[in-house]
């Protein structure tokens, strides 16, 4: 996996995010679902995950780990208005998570994405992985979106 096709695909996530979310209010962000997290966790989770991509790649983290931790894996759903950050200012933090990770990823070689990475994998596997973990709940925004009442924004 090249640098400048991982670029391409968090750049195809940046715009799928700003889509679905596009015309959301931070109170349909917090909408619950018959199941599952509502909108502003599944975002926030998003955010909170690209920690992951930027410390792979060298870059600064976009949240301290206090901050992240109600967004992180297997903590306890959203369930009240209020809750988290708000809709706007998690996309504000998303947006420049991006420019750092086009940063990094411009500056990667093809031997630093092949520089072993935790338990087995490589930097460029990690990056590719946590690209796919991102575009999997920005499906999930998707379908959060259609709960709160607005149209596909994907056709």
């Amino acid at each position: 996996m090249s640098a400048t096709t991982l670029s391409r695909m968090y750049g195809i996530n940046q715009h799928a995010l700003h889509v679905n979310v596009k015309g959301i209010t931070n109170e349909e962000a917090w909408i619950q679902p018959p199941s599952g997290n509502c909108m502003n966790w599944v975002v926030g989770h998003i955010v909170a995950s690209r920690n992951g991509v930027l410390a792979a790649l060298g870059e600064e983290s976009i949240w301290p780990k206090e901050e992240a931790k109600t967004y992180a894996r297997h903590s306890a759903p959203i369930t009240a208005a209020g809750v988290g950050k708000p809709l706007d200012t998690m996309l504000a933090d998303f947006d420049r998570a991006q420019e750092r990770i086009i940063a990094g990823l411009d500056r990667a070689t093809d031997a630093d994405l092949a520089k072993p990475f935790g338990d087995g994998d490589t930097v460029g596997g990690w990056l590719h992985f946590l690209q796919f973990h991102e575009a999997y709940h920005i499906g999930q925004v998707a379908l959060l979106r259609r709960i709160a009442g607005h149209e596909g924004a994907i056709k």
